[in-house]
């Protein structure tokens, strides 16, 4: 089992119960899954960005990646419907695990003047969205074999019905919340 697993059932669980007053084992939030997302504008001109993009977040998340298409046709942008213009992979149970540990541990603190993520990112009902600006802040990256550094959307959804639940939830995980 994962360590940030056994961690939340230890310590975490009991703290949340604490502060929120929960008495149902079932209310108390938990993590349900990690999206991650590249989205790749200037896939139609060179169709060729998407395989480099696909390496790296295969790459990074540890399982395949699947392509996202357009799904209607936009003439402003030169788009027709069904052309490849991104990649995502959603992660659940012990590979999301694993990955959160890895970004908040390792990943995180590798970004240029990093004071800690943002508190704004939560959507009204406990999730959590955090975007990043280059891939090259994952150690699995290989620097010399990438062609273009790109960003990548992770989406953090949690069970909590509250942004509070899901800010005291990734806290308690170890996101470093930026002071305000």
């Amino acid at each position: 089992m994962a360590q940030l697993k056994e961690l939340y059932k230890e310590k975490v669980v009991p703290q949340l119960k604490k502060e929120f007053g929960f008495q149902n084992v079932m209310e108390i939030p938990r993590l349900e899954k990690i999206v991650l997302n590249i989205g790749l504008g200037e896939a139609i001109q060179n169709i060729k960005v998407i395989d480099s993009a696909v390496n790296d977040l295969s790459i990074i998340a540890g399982q395949k990646v699947k392509i996202t298409r357009a799904k209607k046709a936009i003439a402003n942008f030169k788009l027709r419907a069904g052309v490849p213009i991104g990649c995502m992979v959603t992660l659940r149970r012990a590979r999301m695990y694993e990955f959160f540990d890895r970004l908040v541990n390792v990943a995180l603190p590798r970004v240029r003047d990093f004071k800690g993520v943002s508190e704004k990112g939560f959507d009204g009902k406990g999730n959590y969205n955090l975007g990043i600006k280059e891939q090259l802040i994952f150690p699995e990256i290989n620097y010399d074999k990438i062609d273009k550094v790109r960003g990548l959307n992770i989406t953090i959804v949690t069970s909590a019905r509250r942004d509070a639940e899901g800010r005291a939830l990734l806290k308690f995980l170890g996101m470093p919340f930026r002071n305000k």
